[in-house]
């Protein structure tokens, strides 16, 4: 997994071209493996799945994204556990990784899920929410049957907080996809 402390600050740009290469790389490391990803989002609002399929041949691999903004749609939809939410509410560790999972549930083809899911949950600010700094982020990861979190302390305003999530998201799903390799 990508060491979340040493991406700790926001592009000086809102765009996304830094994650372009990267998102190219991707689609082309899932279509090699004969891999589907699905995407739910909160805070990135739909940014992280017009990323990857801006990417041409992205079809053969993009079940589809959900953006779950309200938190009722996390539990509804992604089936997060409401004691989670009820506890740490929508920014947490835990809430990525149950999103991630759910996500590839929910967008499964003739019953067969997604390999990936891939989440983002945070909070992009301008200011606090919920008691947490804005900057701070979750990207939840789903794989086979297992499942993770990288927290994330980003700094910037709202919009160079969700570009650089969607980039940290595109390189955990490459460094997931890597350590598929190397087991």
């Amino acid at each position: 997994m990508p060491d979340p402390a040493s991406a700790t600050t926001a592009p000086t740009t809102a765009a996304l071209a830094p994650a372009a290469d990267a998102t190219a790389e991707l689609i082309a490391e899932l279509t090699a493996r004969h891999l589907t990803i699905a995407v739910a989002e909160s805070l990135t609002g739909g940014l992280l799945v017009a990323e990857l399929v801006r990417v041409p041949g992205a079809s053969v691999v993009v079940r589809g994204g959900v953006v779950a903004y309200d938190t009722a749609l996390k539990r509804s939809l992604l089936h997060v556990d409401s004691s989670v939410l009820n506890v740490h509410g929508p920014v947490h560790a835990d809430v990525a990784k149950q999103m991630a999972g759910g996500v590839r549930t929910l967008l499964a083809v003739n019953e067969v899920r997604a390999d990936v899911g891939v989440s983002t949950t945070g909070v992009a600010g301008p200011g606090p929410d919920g008691g947490h700094t804005a900057g701070t982020v979750f990207i939840g990861l789903s794989k086979g049957t297992g499942s993770w979190a990288v927290p994330l302390h980003l700094h910037g305003n709202r919009a160079e907080i969700r570009a650089e999530t969607v980039r940290q998201a595109i390189d955990a799903v490459r460094a997931l996809i890597a350590q598929g390799d190397a087991e």
